[in-house]
């Protein structure tokens, strides 16, 4: 197994409805690290930079609408293989095909109001996690295994 860094985010509606404790409580309990955290308001523009993936898809506008109505809460979680495992505890994209117990389950409203989001590998997540906190490497020299 390897020790791994990956990116979660709050999204605005789960910062709406007051999610933030509840969804953490779940990520510890998964025995995952919260090794940062910050309050933020991401504007479309940043929320452009980071979705660039989506660019060419049809509901991008929604999507950057949706990312900066509110605050967001990113956090980098470290564990024992936390990529694939926080990815497991978000559960599908689609809250009505998660599976019971899993973030999305639980709090998703829609597809695109699904309340996290998740790096989907290791690579990707010291991309993303320093786009929202910075040089990545500082969790890799600071917050590993014990």
């Amino acid at each position: 197994m390897a020790f791994e860094h990956t990116l979660s985010i709050i999204k605005p509606d789960g910062v709406e409805r007051q999610l933030i404790g509840p969804i953490i409580a779940s990520i510890t309990a998964a025995d995952l690290r919260v090794v940062a955290l910050k309050f933020m308001k991401l504007y479309r523009q940043e929320a452009s930079s980071f979705y660039t993936v989506h660019y060419e898809r049809p509901f991008f506008q929604e999507l950057l609408d949706y990312m900066s109505r509110s605050p967001v809460v990113p956090m980098v979680l470290a564990g024992e293989n936390a990529v694939a495992r926080y990815r497991e505890l978000m559960g599908d994209t689609d809250p009505k095909k998660a599976a019971p117990g899993t973030l999305r389950a639980e709090y998703g409203l829609s597809i695109q109001e699904n309340t996290v989001h998740g790096t989907d590998s290791v690579d990707k997540a010291m991309e993303e996690i320093g786009f929202f906190f910075g040089r990545p490497e500082v969790f890799t020299e600071f917050y590993v295994e014990s």
